[in-house]
């Protein structure tokens, strides 16, 4: 019988995953039903609900992602809830068409049960990754056409 991965264990295999650009394997560290809520998301889904969107919407990414990401001040704190942890962590954000280099805060409160990810509540400086690659104009013009 195999040991059931811890949520700092489970943290630590989704942000390796992220910065070593494995993201078809990301959608396994997820539960059939798991909810990821991107709070601060300026245009795309806010809310992702299930393992298939997941692995959709990181297939996605992994398509057009124009920048390498590496974490750092990695900080995982346990909560009263075994299940939950808080994680804050920054990224350095190379671009690379620009070549514009940004440093990105990032905070992620993960719910991990039997060993996979249930729920996350992620709050990601969107607006550094916008402006690393020059893209504001695009930005302000989706947020205009959503009104």
């Amino acid at each position: 019988m195999s040991e059931t991965r811890s949520p700092r264990e489970v943290f630590q295999s989704l942000l390796d995953g992220i910065t070593e650009g494995r993201f078809a394997e990301l959608a396994r560290l997820y539960a059939e039903d798991a909810v990821v809520e991107t709070v601060f998301e300026p245009v795309g889904p806010r809310r992702l609900e299930g393992r298939a969107a997941l692995q959709e919407r990181f297939a996605q990414v992994a398509a057009v992602l124009p920048f390498r990401l590496t974490s750092k001040n990695v900080v995982i704190r346990e909560t009263d809830d075994p299940e939950v942890i808080v994680a804050e962590w920054d990224y350095h954000v190379h671009h690379r068409e620009s070549g514009r280099t940004v440093e990105a805060a990032n905070i992620q409160v993960m719910r991990v049960r039997d060993g996979l990810i249930v729920h996350t509540r992620d709050f990601h400086d969107h607006l550094a990754l916008v402006l690393v690659g020059g893209n504001l104009s695009q930005l302000v013009a989706a947020l205009d056409a959503k009104q």
